[in-house]
């Protein structure tokens, strides 16, 4: 089903130019650009016309990845035309709190995450439980590029292209039973790699935790991502395998999995343990429901800045609603928020 789309493209959602200019200083000083050179290797990027500026990192991923990553095909019935945001936002932007708490602190600490070799373990009320390596999850699946609009529940919201395949393929080459009305997913726990994981000040019971009810998991829209902008997820971006829901909040999309469960009660999840009355088990969409401390009515877009805001209305289900509102028919999105 194509999703309804503006046409028209702001002039604010175009990176300024002292941005640009600027940007090579601060990736060489924070990122360590020949950690995460892209060795020469050709890129998908490229050939989906996603402009990626020399001086940028670009991650091609494992080896055993890369030919996956070439083969994927535009999806256009799930994608956006709107414009995805400069690869700079992208990268250097992200809530990824295993790293710290600043929107800078992912970009800077996680530059040499190791994701290869990587497992999965598949767990619960499922005929297929085991550990599985990446390799062997991903192998069956062909990858698509869709292009989904991310809105964070801080009020800011980018739109960008994933590289991935629909979470539903993945449930039921597990088999789950009748018994698993939930999907419950673990990000690594990993303090040497991690740092905010050993921090005393943090305010989550690592691992991170997230679910989804079953209809949700098996909606089409609902992906499992190992890519961006044509190349393989970095590790700022949840590397190397994250999950991406677009009609929810971004603290959803639950990045660096490594463990999906099947179960029978919804799980709890880690926002919502931490601060109950402020993040709900749900968390779709909604500019009619406010976060206790500020609007959910409009949303900045990135890039966006003070001299030049980019200000955009919240659409409900973030512009979803058509694929994924029945799933909520009847219910009270003010008290299941």
């Amino acid at each position: 089903m194509l999703i309804k789309k503006p046409d028209s493209i702001k002039s604010s959602q175009i990176t300024p130019e002292s941005i640009y200019r600027n940007r090579r200083q601060f990736m060489k000083a924070g990122l360590g650009l020949a950690a995460v050179s892209s060795l020469g290797l050709p890129s998908i990027a490229q050939a989906l016309e996603y402009d990626i500026p020399a001086d940028l990192p670009q991650y091609p991923g494992p080896e055993w990845m890369r030919a996956q990553l070439a083969a994927a095909v535009r999806n256009d019935a799930f994608s956006t035309s709107e414009e995805p945001a400069p690869y700079y936002n992208a990268i250097t932007h992200n809530n990824f709190y295993e790293f710290g708490t600043d929107k800078r602190d992912p970009v800077r600490k996680a530059q040499n995450f190791k994701t290869d070799p990587w497992t999965v373990e598949i767990a619960g009320e499922v005929a297929k439980p085991g550990k599985y390596n990446l390799e062997d999850i991903l192998k069956p699946h062909a990858l698509e590029d869709r292009v989904y609009r991310l809105r964070c529940v801080e009020a800011w919201s980018m739109v960008i292209p994933w590289l991935g395949f629909p979470l539903a393929d993945l449930i039921k080459r597990f088999e789950p039973t009748s018994k698993a009305k939930f999907v419950r997913f673990e990000t690594l726990v990993d303090k040497e790699q991690m740092p905010e994981q050993d921090s005393i000040f943090s305010t989550i019971d690592w691992p991170y935790v997230e679910g989804l009810r079953m209809d949700e998991a098996m909606n089409p829209l609902t992906l499992m991502a190992v890519g961006v902008y044509g190349n393989a997820l970095p590790p700022q971006n949840g590397a190397p395998l994250r999950l991406v829901v677009p009609w929810k909040y971004g603290f959803k999309s639950i990045k660096s999995i490594v463990k999906i469960e099947f179960v029978e009660e919804m799980p709890a999840s880690s926002w919502n343990i931490i601060a109950p009355g402020e993040y709900g088990f749900f968390a779709n969409v909604n500019p009619e429901v406010d976060h206790p401390r500020w609007s959910q009515a409009t949303e900045r877009r990135l890039p966006s800045s003070l001299l030049s805001p980019n200000i955009v209305d919240t659409q409900p289900y973030n512009g979803y609603g058509e694929e994924v509102a029945h799933m909520y028919k009847g219910m009270d999105l003010k008290k299941w928020y």
